[in-house]
Parts: C-alpha cells; sequence; structure tokens
C-alpha cells in the first residue's frame, strides 16, 4: 500500500507594520523653476512589535518619510503601506498614533481634559474611556499633573502628555518625530524608558531623531539619511560593531594582566589595541548626580 508524502504548512508571512519602496518626494520652489529632492529612493520595511529609527543631520529628509507613512505628503515615485494598505488609503491610519516633534494642544485644558478630547475624537466615551484616561495617565508618569492646565506643562510634560494621547485608541503603530527634542536629560531618560515599555506592549514604533548617542538603548534597527538618501540601515547591534575586534571586560584583574596579555599575543596578528576602564556616558553621570 503507498502513502502518500505529507509536507509541514508554510508559516503565512507576516505583513509588515512599514514597508516603504523606492519613495521619492521632489518638492517645487514656489515662484522659481527648480525642484528640491527631499528623499531620494529609500527602501525599508519595519517588522511587527520592532522599534525601528530614521537618523540624520537636520535635512536628511526623515520627516518627509514620516509624513509620507502618515499619509500627509504624496510620493512623487514610489510608495508606503502600513499593515498592509497603502497610505494614500485613509484606513491605513486607522491603526496609527501620531506624536509630532512640537506637540500643541489647547492650553486652558488640562492633561485629563486632553486625553478626554482626543478620546472621544476617536469616537470612544463613557466607562471605556475613563478607564483608558486613567491607564494612559499611569502609563506616562502623568497621574499627578492630570488637572494641571497643558499651558504650565514643561516641555519633557508636553511630550508624554503627547504620547498618552497618542496611544488613547490602542494604536498598532507609533510614529514618533524627534521625540526626545528639546527635552533636558532626566525628562529624555523618562521617554526613551517609555519607548521601551510601549514595545514590552508589543507596539511597534518608527522614530526620528538627529541625536544618534539617544536611540542605543531603544531602536532594534535603524537607517541613516543623509541629503535623502540612505546610507546604512540594519540591525542597531551590527551598525555598531567593529568586525576585527573583540572586547573582553574583566573585574578586578590584577595589575599585570596587560603586560601577560600582550606576551600571549606574541608571533601572531592580534594585539592589544587599549587598556582601559569601561566608562558610562555623560548622561548618566548627570541623571545619577541629580537623582
Amino acid at each position: 500500500m503507498s502513502t502518500v508524502p505529507t509536507t509541514e504548512p508554510k508559516p503565512a508571512a507576516v505583513t509588515p507594520a512599514v514597508e516603504i519602496s523606492h519613495l521619492t518626494k521632489v518638492f517645487p520652489v514656489p515662484l522659481r523653476r527648480e525642484r528640491v529632492v527631499a528623499v531620494r529612493d529609500v527602501s525599508l520595511v519595519v517588522q511587527p512589535g520592532e522599534v525601528y529609527g530614521l537618523l540624520g543631520p537636520n535635512g536628511s529628509g526623515k520627516s518627509t518619510t514620516l509624513k509620507v507613512v502618515l499619509g500627509l505628503v504624496t510620493p512623487t515615485r514610489g510608495g508606503a503601506k502600513v499593515f498592509g494598505r497603502d497610505t494614500t488609503d485613509v484606513r491605513s491610519r486607522e491603526q496609527v498614533g501620531f506624536v509630532p516633534e512640537n506637540p500643541y494642544f489647547y492650553k486652558f485644558l488640562t492633561g485629563e481634559e486632553t486625553i478626554r478630547f482626543y478620546g472621544k475624537l476617536c469616537g470612544m466615551g463613557g466607562k471605556v474611556l475613563r478607564d483608558r484616561i486613567g491607564e494612559l495617565l499611569q502609563l506616562v508618569g502623568m497621574e499627578d499633573a492630570r488637572h494641571r492646565r497643558v499651558g504650565g506643562y514643561s516641555k519633557g510634560m508636553l511630550q508624554r502628555i503627547g504620547l498618552a494621547q497618542a496611544l488613547v485608541q490602542e494604536p498598532r503603530l507609533l510614529v514618533l518625530d524627534e521625540p526626545t527634542a528639546g527635552v533636558d536629560p532626566v525628562g529624555s531618560r523618562e521617554i526613551r524608558d517609555l519607548i521601551n515599555r510601549l514595545k514590552e506592549r508589543g507596539i511597534t514604533i518608527l522614530l526620528t531623531t538627529h541625536l544618534l548617542e539617544q536611540v542605543q538603548e531603544v531602536c532594534d534597527r535603524v537607517a541613516i539619511l543623509a541629503r535623502g538618501s540612505m546610507v546604512r540601515e540594519g540591525p542597531l547591534d551590527d551598525l555598531l560593531s567593529i568586525d576585527n575586534q573583540t572586547e573582553i571586560l574583566l573585574e578586578n584583574p590584577p595589575a599585570d594582566l596587560a603586560e601577560r596579555l600582550a606576551k600571549l599575543t606574541e608571533g601572531t596578528d592580534a594585539r592589544v589595541v587599549a587598556v582601559r576602564r569601561p566608562q558610562t556616558t555623560l548622561e548618566r553621570v548627570f541623571i545619577d548626580s541629580a537623582s
């Protein structure tokens, strides 16, 4: 009796959270026969649950790329999709939260009233919205300021209440444009800690920044843009590692260990490049000193 061989079913392909394909955006210069290429042939993929950073100096095309993803700008060539839907389709924004670099809120509203306002815009109300407001204020650490008017908030507090309003409808994708710009080191640390907590909840995060040193603790992968083009892209660890060097960290080494290691490398291609104490960051020193 013959048997029919069975094959294991292939796992279903995961739809990317964001997929940008050969994106080019050209802006005409008003009253002049000139054009400015803001983004030039950029392609990237952001997987669900990932924190992806768009890095680069001012004018590199980061914000324009975000505006295309959000459907605020129409591509000149190429395109972008959010969870499989083209960004020219208004439905692509249904599961997206956004915090701009300089969020504006009605100054006469309190933090609680601000979140309620945006929740009602999303069609929420009643006990569901009341519970959601309390959860979000706790998440962003703004419970003590819930009854204070937004006009008296610091820049860091505005960023956190901006994150709360962007999360009110429980989006699957959160887009952040320069989330720590203009925020003091303590506030910047709080925002990055919050981003890590959102990642633990499975929220995909796409952010831009020109402060390259601040993404090392939050991003899984990064793309570096310069003059509208992508120059580097990949996992953060791969981009930061030096291929031909291995670092060994020792605790309480004997005084003559460096000399003994140097002797061990004699007759090989290896050599001791440096012997130094590990360093923290100036930001960490500032935060530890101020706390």
